[in-house]
């Protein structure tokens, strides 16, 4: 039970929750902290604070202070990779990335443990880059004291995900083997242009190219030079040119022949509707389309981190980009701080 009371009436008695005191464009924050003994010093300042009532906490039995179920949430929600390592701050406690990796959140049971009431998790946009220690979500009761019932129910949905609700995936370091294919850069008609991109897309996320080998739109060399780069130890392959719908784009047809199983070819995703990944002996095999070397940004750079994380890509993964996946172009592109693939 919470009982109110003046604040007069509350010296010698502890606080039931944070005090916070705001200072525009200073400061947010307690300004007296859970469980702070009142003493008649304490009086004008909570005045000041617009306090003349403060609650005094009697717990009946079956309730839990936000601050304890802000701790059980916390651990609920916590799977692989992710951590938290202050106590409660105004009954919430923030969630943090033990290391660098992929943020991967199971959407659907957010939205399901979001739907109880009572509770809340925010996070960051799932398959999110972050840093060791980046602060990824936070989860607090909303009431001071929440029923043990509805507690339970919380934590008991976060651990409907088997390995956690929210994780950070380390992602390998690739070890890139890339296809340049197209008569027309093979034979010296255009210079290619793409080397570098993919080489700086690979090494911004800690790779190395381990190849790069140029390639005419022949069905049997393109095969032949994807096998080899698997035998001389890519975890990745990445192809540009042959993704188009032209006689001659015969990329694809190629990698099939090589023995590439399970590829999905077509994205909703604009840049990058022609994008294509398969598997060619479990090797991930990425094609970016021509777009890759006009944008900036397209849905190789939406899908090559979670390859990194070890996602195996499906139809149904892909399909699901759609939402969000309309990029508007801007002259300055600031991706990931915008709507693009979220």
């Amino acid at each position: 039970m919470i009982k109110v009371v003046k604040i007069e009436d509350a010296i010698g008695y502890p606080l039931a929750h944070d005090v916070t005191e705001i200072r525009a464009g200073e400061f947010k924050g307690p300004a007296f902290l859970k469980g702070h003994t009142i003493t008649c010093r304490d009086l004008d300042h909570l005045r000041r604070l617009g306090k003349d009532y403060i609650y005094i906490l009697e717990p009946e039995a079956g309730q839990i202070h936000e601050d304890d179920a802000a701790r059980l949430m916390a651990q609920a929600l916590c799977g692989k990779g992710v951590f938290w390592d202050q106590e409660p701050k105004e009954g919430k406690i923030v969630l943090k990335a033990a290391h660098d990796g992929l943020l991967t959140i199971d959407v659907k049971t957010l939205t399901k443990f979001n739907e109880i009431g009572e509770v809340m998790c925010a996070t960051l946009h799932t398959n999110t880059i972050v840093k060791k220690g980046a602060q990824i979500a936070g989860t607090r009761a909303i009431p001071l004291l929440i029923s043990e019932k509805v507690l339970n129910q919380a934590v008991d949905t976060a651990k409907e995900s088997k390995d956690g609700m929210l994780q950070v995936k380390e992602m390998m370091a690739a070890k890139a083997g890339v296809m340049i294919t197209g008569s027309e850069v093979y034979y010296g008609r255009i210079q290619d242009k793409f080397e570098p991109i993919i080489r700086k897309k690979v090494t911004d996320l800690g790779g190395e190219v381990l190849d790069v080998i140029f390639l005419p739109d022949d069905d049997a060399l393109i095969a032949q030079a994807a096998l080899k780069l698997v035998e001389s130890g890519a975890n990745i392959i990445i192809t540009t040119g042959g993704m188009s719908v032209d006689p001659d784009d015969r990329t694809r047809f190629a990698l099939l022949s090589a023995g590439a199983k399970d590829m999905v070819y077509g994205t909703p995703v604009l840049p990058g509707a022609m994008f294509m990944i398969a598997y060619l002996n479990n090797i991930p095999v990425l094609g970016i389309p021509a777009c890759g070397l006009f944008s900036q940004t397209t849905m190789f750079d939406l899908i090559y981190p979670r390859v990194l994380a070890g996602n195996k890509i499906t139809r149904k993964e892909i399909a699901a980009t759609g939402h969000g996946g309309f990029c508007l172009g801007c002259k300055r592109c600031t991706y990931p701080k915008c709507a693009f693939g979220k």
